[in-house]
């Protein structure tokens, strides 16, 4: 079958691999039928995950159709339609049984997808622990409109859950590619008194602006003056940092009140300081980590109910034959990209 594949730092190309088969009674073989390409996977490219197995299919974004199911799996069944997880995840450790699902302690636990093992940038991808890490996906809700539940969407989800937002406070957004967007989405369902999304690029402040007329966007430059201005207590009640660059985490404390929650969303390619003494009395609670993708049947339902709608980030589509191309897209921002969906053709 046809693979994109990760080679050496810094270079993807196919590959043709075997279809994969079934190496545990907890394992799953999907068919994909969608795919995308996300942020960390130009991270694997460009050597920023250690973890990275080089020679390993890329992709962790993707739906499909259950092809084969292993003997324990007893959740999905051939031909259910389901979104794939972000992570695998045994559901019988502590941090499993905590919710911390990226701390799995199984070898194959976190993030494991077009990482460590064969992902879904392909025509087919075995899923291990498929009970848990495949979601239905119900009969309402399209390929394209499901497609980015196991990551970006369970990202901003997970980030919006663990921030404490009350319907009195002022949010700060710093990002809106397509994590940030999904995380001001699920922002939104805490129904905050102010939204503020903090943008550098034009055409993502533009699709800000056309899709979502209630949220108040500014420029990195201009950012803490302008929450100062429109906040109640001199900075944001909550701030969640989705940019992962080198400036946006200083100003995310920096435009945070005094004892405020700044989450931590971002994957940065370099360590981060935080100075103490200039932040002393702020009292901040950082929060940080990877994404607990635990919320996929939830948000599923959301998107079934119509409460929740990602399909306007799809910006282009490609087949994999041409995945080439999305990915220079992708990463050059090119014709106002926001998300690729990957069909795979046969």
């Amino acid at each position: 079958m046809l693979t994109y594949t990760y080679t050496s730092k810094g270079d993807f190309r196919f590959k043709e691999k075997p279809k994969p088969v079934l190496l545990h009674e907890r394992d799953a073989i999907v068919r994909v039928t969608l795919a995308s390409i996300c942020s960390s996977d130009l991270h694997i490219k460009h050597g920023s995950v250690p973890r990275a197995v080089e020679g390993i299919t890329v992709g962790h974004e993707m739906v499909g159709i259950v092809e084969e199911t292993g003997s324990a799996i007893k959740n999905v069944k051939a031909g259910d339609r389901v979104a794939v997880n972000v992570e695998t995840f045994c559901g019988e450790c502590f941090f499993c049984k905590k919710g911390f699902v990226n701390n799995c302690t199984d070898k194959n636990g976190g993030w494991a997808l077009g990482c460590r093992i064969d992902g879904g940038q392909a025509e087919y991808v075995r899923v291990p622990f498929a009970d848990t890490g495949l979601n239905k996906i119900p009969d309402n809700v399209t390929d394209r409109q499901a497609l980015l539940v196991g990551d970006v969407l369970a990202t901003g989800y997970w980030a919006a859950r663990i921030s404490e937002i009350t319907h009195d406070d002022t949010v700060l957004i710093i990002g809106a590619g397509p994590t940030g967007i999904c995380t001001l989405l699920c922002v939104m369902l805490k129904k905050p008194k102010r939204i503020i999304v903090c943008e550098k690029d034009e055409n993502r402040i533009r699709f800000i602006n056309e899709h979502y007329p209630d949220v108040l966007t500014v420029t990195p430059e201009k950012c803490l003056d302008f929450v100062r201005e429109n906040s109640d207590h001199g900075g944001a009640d909550v701030v969640l940092e989705v940019a992962g660059a080198n400036s946006t985490f200083r100003l995310a404390w920096e435009c945070a009140r005094a004892n405020a929650v700044v989450t931590i969303v971002a994957l940065y390619d370099n360590a981060q300081t935080l100075p103490l003494p200039q932040m002393y009395g702020k009292n901040l609670t950082f929060k940080t980590g990877g994404v607990d993708g635990c919320d996929c049947d939830e948000t599923l339902r959301l998107i079934s109910e119509g409460k929740l709608d990602t399909e306007p980030l799809i910006t282009h589509t490609y087949p994999l034959e041409r995945i080439d191309e999305a990915y220079e897209l992708f990463e050059k921002r090119l014709d106002g990209v926001i998300k690729i969906a990957v069909s795979i053709e046969r």
